[in-house]
C-alpha cells in the first residue's frame, strides 16, 4: 500500500492528514483517499497534456500536482473522467484477465474522495473561494434489499456449531447473529470491552458505542471466556483469538462462518459475517425494534442507510398482495366465474 506521507505532493497531503488526524478516519478509509485521488490526477495530467497521451497511466507521477492544477479542474473533467472509469479502466489491473469498467459504487466512492477534497481546499484550507465541485453528482447506484437469515435458519446454525474451537466459533456467530456487529468491530474487542451487560464496540471513524448484550450473548461469552486460557496468550488484550493465540484475524473469521454456513446444510456462497449483521438487524426490526433505536444498535450515521431493512419484510405489502381479488384464481379455474365472485363481495360490502 503506497504511503501518502511520503508519495503525494504537498496539497494532497495536508489534506489526508488533516483526515486522519482532526477528522479521525481510520488509515485504510485515507489510504483509499488517496489512492484515488492519485489516479484522478495522473488522469487529468494525461488530459490537460502535461505528459504524453501514450503514457501509462499508473506510471504517471504526481509529484508536481499544485494549486495551479487542482483550480483548473472542472465538474466536466470530473465526468470525463467517471466516463473513463465506467469503460476503460481495468477491474484488476495485474491481472491478465481482467474485465474493464468500475461499477457504479466504485464510481461513487471516487466522487466522494474528490467532493471532499475540494470542500476541504474551500472551507478548511481556504486556497479556493469557490467550490467547483458543488454540484458534482455521484453515480446512480442500484438499490438492493438486503440478504438474510430466517429465524429458523439462524437457529439451526447456532445448533449445528462444533468442533474444537465450539466455544469460541459459537460466541462470534452469537454476538453477529444478536449484536449486528461489523467484522471489524468483533476482530478489535479486548477483553476489557465486555462489561457485565455490555460491549463497548469502535465502529467506523473511531466513534465508540455500547451494545447490550442479551441472555445468549452473555451465556456465549462466559462460556468461550471459560477455556480461552491465559498463560499461553500472545495477545492478552484481544477477546477472540486464533489457534496461534494471537487476535483473530479478518480473513479467519470469513473462514469459520462460512465453515458453519456449510455444516449446516446452508449456501455458505451467499452468505457472510456481514450477511449475518443484516440478519440481527432484520430479526431485531421484525419483533418490535423501532428504527432510531436499531440506527443506534448498527452505529449507522445517517437512519437512511438502516430504513433499507424495513423493505424486507414489511407485513403490510403481503396484506396489499393478498387484498387483489385475482390472489385466489387458481389454473383450470374459469376467470369469468373469479370475477363475478369478486364482483359479488363487492356488491355485499356497499
Amino acid at each position: 500500500m503506497a504511503d501518502y506521507r511520503t508519495e503525494a505532493p504537498p496539497i494532497l497531503r495536508d489534506f489526508l492528514i488533516y483526515h486522519e488526524t482532526i477528522q479521525g478516519h481510520s488509515r485504510k478509509t485515507v489510504d483509499e483517499y488517496f489512492l484515488d485521488l492519485r489516479n484522478f490526477f495522473r488522469y487529468l495530467k494525461i488530459e490537460k497534456g502535461r505528459v504524453p497521451r501514450t503514457a501509462e497511466l499508473d506510471e504517471v507521477s504526481i509529484d508536481d500536482v499544485d494549486l495551479e492544477l487542482v483550480s483548473s479542474v472542472t465538474i466536466t473533467d470530473v465526468y470525463s473522467y467517471m466516463a473513463y472509469l465506467s469503460r476503460d479502466r481495468a477491474q484488476h489491473p495485474n491481472s491478465p484477465s481482467t474485465g474493464y469498467g468500475l461499477s457504479p459504487a466504485s464510481r461513487a466512492r471516487k466522487v466522494a474522495a474528490i467532493r471532499s477534497f475540494y470542500k476541504y481546499l474551500t472551507v478548511k484550507a481556504k486556497l479556493l473561494q469557490e467550490n467547483p465541485m458543488q454540484d458534482l453528482d455521484a453515480p446512480r447506484l442500484k438499490k438492493s434489499l438486503p440478504r438474510y437469515l430466517d429465524l429458523d435458519s439462524s437457529i439451526h446454525l447456532l445448533e449445528s456449531v462444533d468442533g474444537p474451537y465450539r466455544e469460541r466459533d459459537y460466541c462470534i456467530l452469537t454476538l453477529f447473529l444478536n449484536c449486528g456487529l461489523r467484522i471489524s468491530e468483533l476482530i478489535g474487542l479486548n477483553l476489557t470491552d465486555v462489561r457485565e451487560d455490555s460491549l463497548r464496540v469502535l465502529g467506523k471513524g473511531n466513534k465508540e458505542r455500547v451494545v447490550y448484550l442479551n441472555d445468549a450473548c452473555r451465556s456465549a461469552l462466559d462460556s468461550y471466556l471459560a477455556v480461552r486460557g491465559g498463560q499461553e496468550v500472545i495477545d492478552k488484550n484481544a477477546l477472540f483469538l486464533s489457534r496461534l493465540r494471537k487476535r483473530i484475524s479478518k480473513a479467519a473469521v470469513e473462514k469459520l462462518v462460512k465453515k458453519h454456513l456449510l455444516a449446516s446444510g446452508l449456501d455458505s456462497t451467499q452468505y457472510s459475517p456481514h450477511k449475518l449483521r443484516h440478519t440481527a438487524a432484520t430479526l431485531m426490526l421484525q419483533n418490535g425494534v423501532d428504527v432510531r433505536t436499531l440506527q443506534e444498535v448498527l452505529g449507522h450515521d445517517h437512519l437512511n442507510t438502516t430504513q433499507i431493512y424495513t423493505h424486507v419484510d414489511n407485513a403490510e405489502l403481503r396484506i396489499a398482495a393478498k387484498a387483489n381479488p385475482l390472489g385466489k384464481l387458481r389454473s383450470g379455474k374459469s376467470t369469468k366465474r373469479a370475477a363475478e365472485a369478486s364482483g359479488a363481495q363487492e356488491d355485499g360490502d356497499s
